[in-house]
């Protein structure tokens, strides 16, 4: 089907779309003011009047993340083995904080709506005691009573063998047939009672809540005529369909950022840098991620919250709360802090005149000149109010400091600075890696706007800004491919393995895999199988993923594996010590048609054609009479020394004294220390 491609990606600020047509590769972006709780509502003003043209919808998130959060969900109510109601609350012994005995956490599922049944399936998957059918009944007509939104079955060592909670589920629809329904071993047939159990919980959560958005969606697109596809973004930075998303809500947490990642992780490769940090500044957190050698880097777990742990595969997102909507303040001990507290799209910052007081991060680059007053991003306003935010921070910050306004400016926005970069350590140095070997990627609505001081105060090899900063995750929506993951644990020994039986395994679950990624309906050019085992020696808890290069491997090959892998994440192996298989991952990648990101190359032309003027901004205490250009317009190869300021409608790129960008030939900005 012709028509246009467009990547919708729904931030707690603003609602970023990336519009592509396929036909003569015509990029056109929009960003609009975000409507909490109202999500569908920025959606759709986005799309505008272009629905009945549309091809294709990618959809990016943070409804379910959100959902998680602020405990926004919907009400579920666990049915599990007898003895085992309290797994959510023991979790791993773990606590809120690492120093001191403060601290305290509520389950997602209170204890009144734990409810436990008779049956036991040992870890081999043979039953000791049977099901109690009609006590399944009994505790589904209960937490019916108690007006439940759905219900989540875990048994202990289901992974091994459904039975029982299939059974469970065809007795709990027989007493209450609208019932919403999720089963453990659909969700992660794998060992670990409380990731399993927690993941199920958080997946039956969101249930509700995002079948009901993607309803309210796709009903008003069908309103409007569109009569394309509509696809969602996962965490694994894969894609999906809708009707897999409403079974795995669980797997939409955080895949706004991570189509972030993809569109970066693309960029960069494109631009020949394959050691890129990711820095996504939006206006209501900052999210990192790493890049090494072209590869994301991943997780087969994350915790959203403490105490609220998904096992899925996900790329590896470090989020702090330190967006341009950040509140800055000065705390009972006189010291300054920006952040987690956002004012979001809803009050704003001060001079968006919301109603807010507090002065923002954002506020603080506009009394600053960083951000041009006149020019507003994401519509909506003709003008910000400079004036209301000075008198903000001047009230907050400089009155209780002693500082000048311009002082107290320039103090929030080092704050800021300083937490952003310990974001970017925590994923590079204490990670093993050499910060000076990797070029920060911002991106976000405020990304560009921190580069120069992070690049410096990092130590990183400079910067790669790309062509639409403020709309990166939305162009990821249009680029990542579609994917889908299964688990299966073994929990066997590799020399006890059956090459025979264990291939057929992974063609089984190859072609299960497939077979989802095929049926999602989403144009593809072929599907890659990647297959990784979750090994340790016999002995160890945690485990190191193995990834092989066939779907029927030897003994031999998955022991080379394993210690490749092993000796990659510690430096040495252990020999003579028997290796054990605890899952099997399979992932089944459909490869959409590749975007030409020459299509974003900008025009021919001069660097003098990009000038609009100057401004004063301020640099380290002094007022700097500063180059302003419109960046779209620059020409491949111009030059720009700071102090300069590049607008955009989507962003803006602050270049610092003793900082120079250059345009490379696909429109990015290359940054670096003069």
């Amino acid at each position: 089907m012709s028509g246009t491609l467009v990547g919708v990606d729904v931030g707690g600020t603003f609602t970023d779309l990336f519009f592509l047509d396929p036909e003569n590769g015509r990029v056109t972006v929009k960003k609009v003011p975000s409507a909490r709780g109202e999500e569908a509502h920025g959606f759709l003003e986005g799309l505008g009047e272009t629905v009945p043209n549309l091809s294709a919808i990618v959809h990016g998130t943070t409804v379910g993340t959100n959902a998680l959060l602020e405990r926004k969900g919907g009400r579920v109510g666990l049915i599990t083995t007898s003895g085992f109601g309290d797994v959510l609350e023991m979790r791993r012994r773990d606590r809120p904080h690492t120093w001191g005995l403060h601290g305290s956490f509520e389950p997602v599922v209170p204890r009144d709506l734990r409810l436990e049944v008779d049956e036991r399936i040992l870890a081999d998957g043979t039953i000791r005691a049977p099901l109690d059918r009609e006590a399944v009944e009994r505790v589904a007509l209960s937490l019916k009573a108690a007006d439940v939104d759905a219900i989540a079955i875990v048994f202990i060592n289901a992974y091994a063998n459904p039975a029982h909670e299939e059974a469970a589920r065809a007795a709990v629809l027989a007493v209450w047939p609208e019932a919403t329904v999720t089963l453990s071993s659909e969700i992660l047939p794998e060992i670990r009672e409380f990731e399993r159990t927690s993941t199920t919980v958080l997946n039956a959560t969101l249930q509700p809540m995002v079948g009901r958005y993607l309803e309210r969606l796709e009903q008003a697109l069908d309103s409007r005529g569109f009569a394309g596809r509509f696809h969602i973004v996962q965490s694994n930075g894969g894609v999906m369909s809708t009707a897999t998303a409403r079974t795995r809500p669980i797997r939409t947490a955080l895949s706004g950022p991570a189509a972030g990642v993809i569109a970066a992780g693309a960029i960069a490769a494109a631009a020949g840098e394959p050691n890129v940090i990711t820095c996504d500044l939006g206006g209501t957190s900052f999210d990192v991620s790493l890049i090494a050698g072209g590869e994301a880097t991943t997780s087969a777990e994350a915790s959203i919250d403490f105490g609220l742990t998904i096992r899925s595969p996900m790329i590896e997102i470090k989020t702090i709360g330190a967006g341009g909507g950040s509140i800055a303040m000065v705390d009972a001990g006189g010291l300054l802090k920006v952040g987690p507290e956002s004012a979001g799209s809803r009050p704003g910052p001060v001079a968006y005149g919301g109603g807010n007081e507090r002065p923002t991060l954002t506020d603080a680059n506009i009394v600053l000149g960083r951000i041009n007053a006149a020019a507003p991003i994401g519509g909506g306003l003709k003008r910000l109010d400079v004036a209301a935010a000075e008198a903000a921070i001047d009230r907050h910050i400089a009155q209780p400091l002693g500082l000048s306004v311009s002082a107290a400016a320039e103090a929030i926005i080092r704050v800021a600075n300083g937490h952003m970069a310990g974001a970017l350590r925590l994923v590079s140095i204490e990670r093993g890696h050499d910060p000076g070997r990797f070029v920060a990627m911002p991106f976000g609505g405020g990304g560009a706007l921190h580069a120069s001081a992070l690049v410096r105060e990092v130590g990183l090899k400079g910067a790669l800004i790309p062509r639409y900063p403020g709309v990166t995750s939305a162009l990821g929506c249009v680029i990542a491919d579609v994917r889908h993951d299964q688990v299966r644990t073994l929990n066997t020994l590799v020399e006890a393995v059956d090459e025979a039986a264990f291939a057929a395994l992974l063609i089984e679950e190859a072609r299960a895999a497939r077979a989802v990624v095929e049926g999602a309906g989403i144009p593809l050019v072929g599907v890659e199988t990647v297959v990784a085992l979750d090994m340790h020696y016999l002995g160890q808890t945690h485990t190191v993923a193995a990834q092989l290069a066939s779907l029927s491997p030897t003994r031999a090959e998955i022991g080379a594996a394993f210690e490749s892998a092993y000796e990659r994440a510690f430096g040495r192996t252990l020999k003579g010590l028997s290796q054990r298989i605890v899952s099997v991952r399979v992932s089944a990648i459909g490869l959409r048609p590749p975007f030409d990101l020459s299509a974003l190359a900008p025009p021919s032309g001069q660097t003098l054609d990009a000038l609009k003027g100057t401004r004063p901004i301020v640099f380290q205490g002094e007022p700097h009479e500063s180059a302003v250009y419109e960046r779209l317009i620059l020409p491949v190869g111009a030059e720009v020394v700071g102090p300069a300021v590049l607008e955009q409608p989507d962003a803006t790129v602050i270049v610092e004294p003793g900082m120079v960008v250059r345009v490379d030939p696909l429109g990015n900005l290359l940054m670096e220390a003069q």
